[in-house]
């Protein structure tokens, strides 16, 4: 957790304007909504990464479909290979004694060794001559062919300088890195933490928020968190601060009764919990998402809509968990440049996410509108597009940022 108290700018410790206690908005509406960039800055002002952990080398091929990401660089612990080896199968010699070889021409080789790829050249020898340029006749052997000092041999160091930076902090372990980690004798790594996240589904059979329950694990799992699903709970304010006070987590995430209505009880919960920073956000779909904290705990409000849901957990959860696991805090989602078959639609001070799919000639449509609610939409999408909130929008013919959704093919 950063030490930066909620609400500080993490570089000049001076206040953001968050309001301390953000008003009741039932019946009421919201009579302004935070800057996208407000909130965001929140969270990074509040959560900060949480201390890593170490992994053994014999317990990573188990774990890596975790997504696990390095919290330290990893450096060669010396040169590799350690000692000159033959780079091929032969025999090790000393490039001299074949000056002049060749199949006219053999040339006698008593101190040749015969070695295969990947062992130490023996003492003496600086070459490795190959099958085809020898013959031998018992334990005779005569070259047929020259070779250059080093020809055949790879040199201690060559593939790695000790000290050398193998793996930047941050990256993200893959099969092939634990075969070279192996190589170097490296037995254990220090690996970003597992935050435990708590997801707590708000409401009742009206809003159906169990049916963003597993939507919410499969994101939160994604993002480095082990998640604890609570809920369905009544739309009952009591039950919700309970809920979101109780201990043993290190991010809360609550989908679902954050609106206006009478029953939209779940940033009142937050404020009697703990602390209700910021409620409304200059965003659509997901204008109702609340921010805060329990106990020190960062707390993220999400709409009950199941799209506005699947938003506000991707541009704000979703970045919260990544800095708590020490990932990169940013969309995971590849960026590749598109352009755009018809315009898109934007509201002045109002950041918008349109989901679009590519059409036969490599552009993209738009599936739905920032307004239409729904998951479909983002099904049928190949992935969206952020139209920030100075622009009125996206003309046809414009290049975009396409962010393709996890599956899709780039």
């Amino acid at each position: 957790m950063s030490s930066a108290r909620a609400g500080d700018d993490p570089a000049t410790g001076d206040r953001l304007p968050f309001a301390a206690s953000p008003p009741d908005v039932r019946g009421r509406g919201f009579s302004s909504r935070a800057a996208l960039p407000v909130m965001e800055g929140w969270i990074d002002a509040t959560v900060g990464p949480l201390p890593p952990r170490a992994v053994a080398l014999a317990d990573l091929p188990a774990t890596l479909a975790e997504g696990l990401v390095l919290a330290e660089p990893v450096k060669a612990p010396g040169d590799w290979p350690p000692a000159d080896r033959a780079a091929r199968d032969g025999v090790a010699v000393a490039s001299s004694d074949t000056l002049g070889a060749g199949s006219y021409n053999p040339v006698p080789l008593p101190g040749a060794v015969t070695v295969a790829a990947g062992e130490p050249m023996p003492p003496g020898t600086d070459a490795v001559l190959p099958v085809e340029a020898m013959q031998a006749d018992g334990l005779f052997v005569e070259a047929l062919g020259s070779a250059a000092p080093g020809e055949g041999v790879e040199r201690r160091g060559e593939g790695l300088r000790g000290g050398t930076v193998l793996l930047k902090a941050g990256h993200r372990l893959r099969p092939q890195d634990l075969g070279l980690l192996t190589a170097l004798g490296i037995d254990t790594v220090r690996v970003g933490a597992r935050p435990r996240v708590r997801i707590v589904l708000a409401g009742g059979p009206r809003s159906g928020p169990e049916t963003l329950g597993a939507m919410l694990t499969a994101l939160a799992t994604r993002d480095g968190g082990v998640v604890e699903l609570v809920g369905p709970l009544p739309a009952d304010r009591a039950a919700l601060a309970a809920a979101y006070a109780a201990p043993g987590a290190d991010l809360l995430i609550s989908a679902g009764r954050t609106g206006v209505g009478e029953d939209d009880v779940a940033p009142l919960a937050l404020a009697e919990a703990g602390q209700l920073a910021l409620h409304g956000v200059a965003l659509r779909p997901g204008d109702s998402a609340a921010l805060g904290t329990v106990g020190g705990v960062p707390a993220v409000l999400l709409p009950g809509e199941p799209m506005a849901c699947l938003t506000v957990y991707e541009l704000l959860a979703g970045r919260a968990l990544r800095r708590l696991a020490g990932r990169d805090p940013g969309l995971p989602h590849p960026a590749v440049p598109a352009v755009v078959v018809r315009k898109l639609v934007s509201e002045i001070g109002c950041t918008e996410l349109y989901r679009v799919r590519r059409t036969a000639d490599g552009m993209v449509e738009p599936v739905a509108s920032p307004h239409r609610p729904g998951l479909a939409g983002a099904v049928l999408a190949d992935g969206f597009v952020l139209i920030p909130a100075e622009s009125e929008g996206v003309p046809a013919g414009a290049t975009v940022t396409l962010r393709c959704f996890d599956g899709t093919s780039l």
